[in-house]
């Protein structure tokens, strides 16, 4: 279930940007609740960070060891790496306000943080 979305590109030069946040999502294979997780979190970025995120959607049933290396200990989970600090979610991401609080995320079309 990899999933990765790549950085953008600039209009204006061609060049390849990085995104401004970067995320990464670990899941258990194709549950209803990871698949919640992910479809969430799709939404909140699309809605409030479109084009300026990275999101890795990692599988822990396919990649085990992913999981120690970044000790994960329950999921879905959802890590901010950059910008720091690192901070980090369980659950399905279903408090929109919650994760855009915790990863200071501003939601553009209310120009504030929540």
């Amino acid at each position: 279930m990899p999933d990765k979305v790549l950085p953008i590109a600039d209009a204006a030069d061609g060049l390849l940007k990085s995104p401004e946040y970067l995320f990464r999502l670990y899941v258990t294979g194709a549950t209803s609740r990871s698949s919640r997780a992910i479809s969430n979190a799709r939404k909140i970025f699309e809605r409030d960070l479109a084009g300026r995120y990275d999101l890795e959607i990692i599988d822990i049933y396919l990649e085990p060891l992913k999981a120690k290396e970044h000790q994960i200990v329950a999921a879905p989970t959802l890590v901010k790496l950059s910008p720091s600090p690192v901070r980090r979610v369980i659950g399905d991401l279903s408090d929109d306000a919650k994760v855009r609080r915790v990863f200071d995320i501003e939601n553009p079309s209310q120009g504030v943080k929540r």
